[in-house]
């Protein structure tokens, strides 16, 4: 008797206590950060641990350490500067002007600008920096190329046709390609990095497709799409397979999504919208969370610390960290209690029958 006693409380504990906890996210806003209050994009300096916001009505930007979430440079750049890019091989920050046609090249040891390279297109808007060559990709607003930057000499050494209203640029890291939103043609143009021409257009989910980040780990491209001129007050989110350069899933999004970035520390994506910031995991390509924060902004990941930072058009920086913890989960286990308590008075009754 007292064997079967101790054999269901061993029982009930394994199947109730332990499944009771688990890793869940703990998605939440860990700082609030001041900034000028029509900053928008920004970038995440792994060299320094430092993020630089751009502030496109003051012509400046601020630099905010990961450290402290406090502001501590103010750099002045050129007119209207929007997209903004980090350059890993020299320890440099792009920033687009688009107001001055202009590249302000800042240097991440000194914060300062270091060098300004002119423009070949008409209004500049888009940046990325492709670490396979050391170079960097501008894309124009208004004239439908790209322009390729060598970061050894700071100059224009190509400039690649695309599609309408270039808005968007990611680097694509494992098979060294750019990835081009076109925000008018509704497609992504793709181009080699080796040639530094469009191997491949990839139509999109609905019309005006508007910002993207690239997936290391799964080797996708998510592009938002903003979904008002089909009826519906949301955004369609297009996961783009890097090695069949196709749309393999669409994703609805409730919020009308401002700008999007991958988390490579827990897998998943973070569209942020106009009141909240949707969770996207890689794994299911499905929502798995949703964040309260400011209204439109733009959003960056922090390798160093798993954190996402969030600018919100009032004037603030988010920070969002993507830790996880062990929280309770009791409803789930209820039933497995149920099912245990059961099992272990039938197993002592045909014991005991079994005895006697």
């Amino acid at each position: 008797m007292k064997n079967i006693i101790w054999f269901s409380v061993i029982l009930i504990l394994s199947l109730f206590v332990i499944p009771a906890f688990q890793s869940v996210s703990a998605l939440s806003v860990v700082a609030t950060i001041p900034v000028i209050t029509d900053s928008k994009n920004m970038a995440y300096d792994s060299g320094k641990g430092e993020l630089f916001v751009v502030s496109a009505y003051s012509g400046t930007v601020s630099v905010i350490s990961d450290a402290t979430n406090t502001v501590v440079a103010t750099i002045p750049v050129g007119s209207g500067p929007t997209g903004v890019a980090y350059d890993s091989g020299k320890g440099e920050l792009f920033v687009v002007n688009s107001a001055s046609n202009t590249v302000s090249v800042i240097s991440d040891a000194t914060n300062t600008v270091v060098a300004t390279i002119g423009a070949e297109g008409i209004v500049p808007d888009s940046v990325a920096y492709d670490s396979g060559k050391g170079e960097l990709f501008v894309g124009y607003y208004s004239s439908g190329t790209v322009s390729v930057i060598s970061d050894a000499t700071n100059t224009v050494v190509a400039t690649i046709p695309v599609g309408k209203i270039t808005v968007g640029i990611a680097y694509d890291s494992g098979k060294g390609e750019l990835f081009v939103v076109n925000g008018h043609s509704s497609t992504v143009s793709v181009i080699s990095d080796a040639t530094n021409t469009v191997v491949a257009t990839i139509p999109v989910a609905t019309p005006y497709p508007d910002n993207m980040a690239y997936d290391s780990g799964k080797g996708e491209l998510f592009v938002v799409n903003s979904a008002l001129s089909g009826g519906t007050n949301g955004t369609i989110v297009s996961a783009i397979s890097d090695a069949t350069n196709t749309v393999v899933a669409t994703i609805p999004v409730s919020e009308i999504a401002a700008s999007v970035a991958y988390d490579s520390g827990k897998g998943e994506l973070f569209v942020i919208g106009e009141y909240s910031a949707v969770v996207i995991s890689d794994a299911t390509n499905t929502v798995v969370a949703t964040i309260p924060v400011g209204t439109i902004g733009n959003v960056a990941y922090d390798s160093g610390k798993g954190e996402l930072f969030v600018v919100n058009s009032g004037g603030t920086v988010s920070v969002i960290s993507d830790a996880t913890s062990a929280v309770p989960e009791f409803p789930f286990t209820v039933p497995i209690l149920l099912v245990s308590f059961v099992s272990v008075i039938v197993f002592y009754r045909i014991r005991k029958s079994t005895i006697l």
